[in-house]
Formats: structure tokens, sequence, C-alpha cells
């Protein structure tokens, strides 16, 4: 069956009622997760995963894929209207989208915004097509020590490419290895890190972690720091870019399209780093480098198309290789899992239904998301009026509930709100819950092609260098680990030779 005839497939897939249904819903809740403010796409797929044990995994995956994409549009209003990203990737837009708005052209900024977002999304699902099944095809070759080397290197580019201090990530890293090692050893069935406790025999459950790293933790963050969100006044009209404001745009919407794709493709990359990364290219290609930061349109249409396509590049590691490139993917990677499913080289083979469905519920779910953005930009923007202090309550409730409803387990739900307390602890000291679920997935598979590598070696580790993939492999997580490593230590030698001084 060729990729047209797939194609077609999917839509009959898709176009099913209640696959349909879910992804309408996903995109809807998707564009609510980006307008308003605080929970992120990561965090609102962690607290919706219990909602989709119930349905089919195409239904239940096409809505948490529809919630990724639809906050990547939904977190331009507020970074336009009120200065106050929805989520990280459109903290970029900030720049020019406010001053648009100030100047009275936040109809034409929300616009470009939702147009170049279509067309990022929808260019990223062609590349996403071409691409994912030739690579699965090559993944064939992969043996345990690649998979091994391949983690490895994801993980530690995650934590190259984090926010804030690379040793920190490097830490969460090691813990959410440590937490996914907890219970029974894959080997001889013992119980490991379980303290006595019965219940942690069968692992920490992905469901009370995310929701208490990113549920319980921001919402106990923004009672404490609440931020003003203020609308700046400004009447909403002329939301159809100009011919001019295309011309100034397209080139950045086609630039973006193609670096968000590539980057989202990258462990770590994901759609803040092509946002950022879009944003500095459109700079330095611009005739007018000034304008941007003072209100120019493409300075909106870049980062907004850009961190749109990164959604479809994020999906190709995840389905092809089996190996999530950032936290929200991460979150697929364990609805896929629960719902006994292993995605990898053999996923679209295996599963031509659920990946074509998908494929195809994103065409479908960037048409509808055009369609929820732009007439209903006056709804979204009535919506950030929503006092935190009635919006807060509903999460812990909803937390509360589904960490409760996947084992019907009190464990849990006490065990998630411990999770929140220590969410809480590391956003206040600036450690990233992001590198740690990511480990926590990936542990288990990590230390199980560890053990198979050692097995097929007669426990010998030059295997992981002999083989060329594996070797080049390690050798880029060695290299990204010294350019990391070497500037601590010039900066810790300035120190002591001053200290001596």
């Amino acid at each position: 069956m060729g990729v047209f005839d797939s194609f077609l497939f999917g839509f009959q897939v898709v176009l099913d009622p209640t696959n349909l249904l879910f992804c309408f819903i996903g995109v809807l809740i998707g564009t609510l997760v980006g307008v308003l403010p605080g929970i992120g796409p990561a965090g609102a797929m962690g607290l919706l995963l219990p909602a989709t044990f119930s349905a089919s995994p195409t239904a239940g995956i096409i809505m948490l894929a529809g919630i990724y994409y639809g906050a990547m549009y939904g977190g331009s209003t507020t970074s336009i209207l009120i200065k106050i990203p929805g989520e990280a990737a459109s903290v970029v837009t900030c720049l020019d989208g406010y001053q648009m708005a100030r100047q009275g052209r936040a109809g034409p900024a929300l616009g470009i915004a939702a147009f170049g977002s279509f067309i990022g999304g929808t260019l990223s699902i062609i590349g996403l097509m071409l691409i994912a099944h030739p690579l699965a095809r090559v993944a064939l070759n992969f043996g345990p020590p690649e998979y091994f080397a391949l983690i490895c290197t994801g993980l530690i580019t995650v934590t190259y490419l984090t926010q804030g201090s690379v040793l920190k990530s490097l830490m969460m890293a090691l813990v959410g290895i440590l937490i996914g090692n907890v219970g029974l050893d894959l080997v001889n069935a013992l119980p490991r890190f379980t303290f006595g406790i019965t219940e942690l025999e069968d692992g920490v459950g992905i469901v009370p972690l995310v929701m208490g790293l990113f549920g319980i933790s921001e919402v106990l963050i923004n009672i404490e720091e609440e931020a003003r969100r203020e609308l700046f006044p400004t009447r909403l009209t002329h939301l159809y870019p100009s011919l001019k404001d295309w011309a100034e745009s397209i080139g950045a919407i086609l630039r973006g399209s193609v670096i968000g794709f590539f980057l989202g493709i990258l462990p770590g990359g994901g759609a803040v780093l092509s946002s950022f990364v879009s944003y500095a290219i459109e700079r330095k290609v611009s005739k007018n480098p000034e304008r941007f930061g003072q209100g120019a349109i493409a300075g909106v249409a870049a980062p907004e198309t850009a961190n749109n396509a990164a959604a479809g590049g994020s999906l190709i590691p995840l389905l092809s290789l089996g190996i999530p490139a950032n936290p929200a993917m991460a979150m697929l990677f364990a609805a896929l899992i629960i719902h006994g499913i292993q995605p990898g080289p053999f996923f679209i083979k295996n599963n031509p239904q659920l990946f074509w469905g998908l494929v195809a519920s994103m065409y479908l779910g960037n048409g509808l998301l055009l369609l929820l953005n732009l007439p209903l930009i006056g709804i979204w923007v009535k919506l950030l009026k929503v006092p935190y202090r009635i919006l807060f309550p509903l999460i812990l409730l909803f937390c509360l509930i589904g960490a409760y409803s996947v084992n019907n387990s009190p464990f849990d739900v006490s065990l998630m709100i411990l999770c929140g307390a220590l969410g809480y602890l590391m956003k206040k000291f600036g450690y990233d819950a992001a590198p740690l679920i990511l480990a926590f997935l990936l542990g288990p598979i990590l230390e199980q092609a560890l053990r198979q590598s050692l097995r097929i070696s007669g426990g010998s580790f030059f295997i992981f260098i002999s083989r060329p993939i594996s070797g080049i492999t390690l050798g880029i997580a060695f290299l990204l680990l010294l350019s990391n490593i070497l500037p601590f230590l010039k900066k810790r030698r300035r120190v002591y030779e001053e200290f001596k001084e």
C-alpha cells in the first residue's frame, strides 16, 4: 500500500465518529491549555492520561496528540494580548506580538500566528509521512548496543539543551533513572528500592508521578506567585493579514517550518528550542533587524510556525525509534505502553491503523484549530479573566480523581501528593522536571539494552565501541558532556587561582 493509499486509509480511521470526537476534544483542550498560562501541554497530557484508558488506543493517542499541537496554537493569544506566554514555546512571541497589540495591530498578529501555525503544522505532517517509515526501516538494524547508545545520547542532549543549569538537569536525569528502577528486577524478579512497600513492587506509576510534578506543583507555585493578567485594551479587528503582512512573513513561515521540523526530531529540541532558533535566524537574515522587538510581524510568524512544525517532527523519533524527544512525547510514549503498544521500528507495520489515523487526525486537527482560533478569539480572551481561585481547585480535584481512578488505590493519591511536594521544591530551587520524566520512562529500556548487550559480548563493554553506530553515537554523547565539563573546570581553576593570590 502506497503513501497516498495509506493516507486515505488514515482518513477512514479518523472519520469514525468516536475518533473524530476525540480529535475535536484534544484540539479544544489544547487550545485552552495554551490560552490559560500555567500547566503546559505536557502537564495537561499527563492529567488527561487516565481519561484515555477506557477509549481505544487510536482515539486516546489522537486526543493526546491534539492537546500537544493545539497548545502550540493557543499559546500565542496570551503572548500577544497580555505578554504572558500560555506555554514555554510562545515566550519569543511576546517580544513582537505584544508590541503589535500596543500599536493597535493585535488582529494581524493573531491572524498571522494562526495561519503560520497551520502552514508549519501541515508541512511537518508531510515530513512525518515521508521520513517516519524509512527511518523505521533503518532502525531494524539497531541491536541492544545501538539502543543503549542512542538513549544515552538522547538523555544527555536533553540535559544539554534544557534551560538552566546543565548539572542540575543531569542530576534530574539520574534521579529519573533511579525512580524508573523501583519495582521488581527485570531478570531475577526481586524487589528493588521498594523499602518493603508492596504497592511499589509494580514500580512507580507514571500517572501519579506526572500529575504530581506538573499539576500539583504548578498549583502550589502559582498560589505563591500569582501573575498579574491585565489585557491591553485593543480592538480585535482585521484578523486576516494584508498582502504586505504576508509579503513580510512568508519567508519566515517557510524557514520556520523547516527549522521547527528538523529541530523537533532532535532529543531535547522540540517547540521551545525551535521557536528561539527560528526567531534568531529571522533577525539575522532580515534587512531591518532593528524592527525586531518593536512589532515586526515576521517576529511573530517565525516562532509560531516553528513551534507547530516541531510538533510533527517530535513524533518521528517516538514512532520510528521508540524514543520520546521531549516531555510531551513522553506522555504519548506512556499512553502507548499502557495500551500494550510498543513504539519503535515495527510500530508502523504492526499498527497501521493507529499511525495513519494519527497522521490524518493531525491534518484534520490543524484545520479545526484554524477555525477555533480565528473566529473564537473573543471567547479565549474572556477565559483569561477566570480567577485563579476557581481554576486551581478544579485542577487539584482533577488530579485527585485521575490518580485514584487508575488502580482505585489511595496509595497512588498519596504518591501523587508526595511527587507534588517534590515538584514544588524542584521548581523553587531551579530543577527541571523534563529530564526526570524522560529518564524515568527510558530507564527500564536503557537497563534492558545494557544487560542484553553484556550478555551478547560475554560481559565485555567493548561491544559499545566496536559497533560503528553505537560507537559514533556514544562519541557524540561524550563530546556533549565534555563541552559542558571543560568550561566548569576552567571556572573552578580560575576561582582557585584567585583564592591563592
